[in-house]
């Protein structure tokens, strides 16, 4: 931060979600690729910082590329179908040996404790073991799989347990069978069963893949269960990426609220994509996160914090929280994830058939992505459903935005009578109308 205020701003911006975040439980799985890359310290910092802010987590791990590695030491050729790995018993040990050694370097991480860094203070203890009950899954296509499963049953009264003692819990991508069997499964089964079961609030996959993009070269930041469907099927995605996606659907279309697919790259990737309103992935979830709706007593803390800053430096006439619960039913709001990013109030006058928008207000983070139009016109269309024939504002900073948008400027005259008799001269407000 380049000064002490853009440090107070950017605290008081992610406060939202800290709050929102206390007591959820998140699953986080990555790949051994992250390993390899060496950036699990840095995750082990990130996921502590989680847990210190009381997120309750559960990290699942990868293990192909080290399970490759064992494999070229004792010269045994990996053998794949349709990208699954066919785990003979010299894979099967391969496997285990990867992700013995993983667990360790994971634990390691975690343990870290030097003065001057993130962990400084830190005391996480992250604990492991058989929670996962595994089954074969046989033949495919006439291919037998051998040693290759699928995760059968997560133990979430333990694993739940465990997390109300502030521990992170660790799962490898192996399982055990009733008979005492262990089976290789992949991290990503492992990951959305485990969200699956633990009715986690989010799963969130910190992946080698970049960025996803959609045909035309965008970035892909938020998608629907519905709309990633639709993307899978539409086939332009590199095979990695439609593999993650695919996951992200299961967990979603299973009751998981929320899936992230972030790539690991970006240092600090899975802290921005959880706290800021973009993030630095894509986002899929079961419907659309962002919500345009008429307000409710609930949003009046959201309304106040959104506005205030406006009040200050007298773009807005103040409001105070009376007034606002009082005159709630006038606004409508713009959230996303639960964030109120953005809202208007609309006061009908049915005897002129004129209705004022007032208090349009969007989040300076945001304010280059459209919600203030979007505010617009869900102002207009209630107006229209009201009865009312035109929309005035009365503004004193942002008339150009405003003509822009079809308004055009007007005398006091022109407004109905009971508000002639509120204008405030001392502001002297640009009077702006619109015909619906």
């Amino acid at each position: 931060m380049e000064t002490p205020n853009q440090f107070v701003q950017w605290l008081r911006s992610v406060a939202p979600y800290i709050h929102a975040f206390r007591g959820k439980t998140f699953v986080v799985a990555f790949p051994g690729e992250l390993v390899t890359a060496g950036a699990l310290p840095v995750l082990a910092q990130d996921l502590s910082l989680l847990v210190a802010l009381d997120i309750r987590v559960v990290i699942v791990h990868g293990s192909r590329p080290q399970v490759a590695e064992q494999l070229a030491l004792r010269n045994v050729e990996g053998r794949f179908h349709n990208g699954i790995r066919i785990t003979d018993t010299a894979a099967l040990e391969c496997a285990k040996e990867a992700a013995g050694e993983l667990r360790l370097d994971i634990e390691a991480a975690f343990s870290q404790g030097l003065p001057n860094t993130p962990m400084a203070h830190a005391a996480i203890r992250i604990i492991s073991g058989n929670f996962v009950t595994a089954r074969p899954l046989g033949v495919i296509d006439g291919v037998d799989l051998e040693l290759t499963g699928m995760p059968r049953k997560i133990a979430a009264e333990t694993i739940h347990a465990i997390l109300a003692t502030d521990s992170p819990v660790l799962l490898s991508p192996l399982g055990f069978s009733p008979t005492g069997e262990a089976f290789n499964l992949t991290m990503e089964d492992v990951a959305v069963s485990a969200a699956i079961a633990l009715h986690a609030d989010k799963l969130v996959f910190i992946t080698e893949t970049p960025m996803m993009l959609d045909e035309g070269g965008a970035e892909i930041r938020e998608l629907s269960s519905h709309q990633a469907e639709a993307v899978l099927q539409a086939g332009f995605l590199p095979a990695d990426a439609a593999f993650y996606l695919q996951h992200a659907i299961k967990a979603c279309n299973s009751g998981v609220p929320r899936a992230h697919i972030v790539p690991f790259e970006m240092d600090g990737s899975a802290l921005l994509e959880l706290f800021t309103h973009d993030g630095v992935g894509t986002m899929i979830s079961h419907e659309n996160l962002e919500s345009l709706r008429r307000a409710t007593i609930e949003d009046v803390g959201g309304i106040i914090k959104l506005i205030e800053p406006l009040e200050a430096d007298g773009t807005l006439v103040k409001r105070g929280r009376e007034l606002i619960e009082r005159e709630i039913d006038q606004f409508s709001v713009i959230e996303h994830d639960g964030v109120i990013f953005g809202c208007a109030a609309l006061y009908p006058f049915p005897e002129s058939k004129m209705g004022e928008m007032a208090c349009l207000t969007v989040n300076p983070d945001v304010q280059t992505q459209g919600d203030g139009e979007r505010i617009l016109k869900h102002v207009e269309n209630r107006a229209r459903a009201a009865g009312l024939k035109q929309l005035f504002v009365l503004t004193t900073r942002t008339s150009h935005w405003f003509q822009k948008r079809g308004f055009k400027p007007a005398t006091v005259d022109a407004l109905p009578k009971d508000r002639q008799h509120m204008y405030n001269w001392q502001r002297k407000s640009q009077v702006l109308i619109k015909s619906l």
